[in-house]
């Protein structure tokens, strides 16, 4: 069975052991120890993955934990439906979000056009007065 350290956790993810530690503290992690150092399985890692995506997406700890939760237990319709729900809201949250990440980036576009265009402009019209005081001299 493969097996991992806190250290080769942290590296392969880009955290801290820190980070990890807390996820332990939290109960999000539940790794196996050998007196004092512990010891990862595949399960930890998956479920350290699943954290940092969950975390990356905009899910809170609890909301993680709570997941974990009515997937580590017996999967009774109830629970599953429950799951459904915490999974609709959030991709409803991310998809305004993401209506609004949308959003912005036109009228940023737009602002981008503005200046550049002004620049340009400004560009002509400096070259302009240069090439009149030439024709001055």
């Amino acid at each position: 069975m493969e097996t991992f350290k806190i250290s080769e956790l942290a590296r392969e993810f880009g955290i801290t052991t820190r980070s990890i530690r807390f996820y332990e503290d939290v109960g999000l992690l539940q790794p196996d120890r050998e007196g004092a150092i512990r010891v990862y399985q595949r399960r930890d890692k998956i479920r350290l993955k699943l954290i940092l995506r969950g975390k990356r997406l905009g899910f809170s700890l609890a909301e993680i934990r709570e997941l974990f939760d009515l997937y580590d237990t017996d999967q009774s319709d109830s629970q599953l439906r429950q799951m459904i729900k915490i999974i609709d809201e959030k991709q409803d949250k991310l998809q305004r979000q993401l209506d609004d990440i949308q959003v912005i980036m036109q009228d940023l576009d737009t602002a981008k056009e503005r200046c550049e265009h002004a620049l340009g402009q400004n560009n002509r019209q400096h070259k302009n007065r240069h090439n009149h005081r030439k024709t001055l001299e």
